[in-house]
């Protein structure tokens, strides 16, 4: 049974880096939500990254939980989530530590691997190639 999406009309507000704080929803209207609330050029870059996503996984589930988007499987099972930073868009993949090659940023997490974007172009079709083989992955339970 699909989990009903959060009501996310009102404006957001920006946490500590410049996250937005969205409720925790499930479905792609939270995560819409989130995306409108990205500040400046991260917004760019969050609504690439869920393009590609969505071009590379066509039946992806989408939530919003702790502040930022999730990918996965279903709605309890995720393989990558990103999240604003000052500086940066961090992307984490739950299960980074099994994709070639690996993703550049470590964790404290032994499975998680970090992509850090920064403003400007970055590797799409290595991205795009850790999500093919992240979405083949069984996911993280959360």
């Amino acid at each position: 049974m699909a989990k009903k999406a959060a009501n996310n009309s009102k404006a957001s507000k920006l946490l500590a880096g410049g996250n937005p704080q969205i409720a925790k929803g499930y479905g792609a209207e939270p995560v819409e939500a989130y995306l409108a609330a990205m500040p400046g050029w991260k917004q760019e870059i969050g609504r690439r990254l869920d393009a590609l996503i969505t071009a590379t996984v066509p039946n992806v589930r989408k939530a919003v939980k702790w502040n930022s988007p999730l990918y996965g499987a279903d709605d309890d099972s995720w393989f990558l989530g990103f999240h604003c930073l000052t500086k940066y868009v961090k992307v984490a993949f739950f299960r980074g530590a099994l994709l070639r090659p690996l993703p550049p940023g470590k964790s404290k997490q032994a499975e998680v691997r970090y992509l850090d974007i920064y403003e400007g172009p970055f590797d799409e079709e290595q991205f795009v190639e850790w999500v093919r083989q992240a979405s083949e992955i069984e996911g993280v339970r959360m």
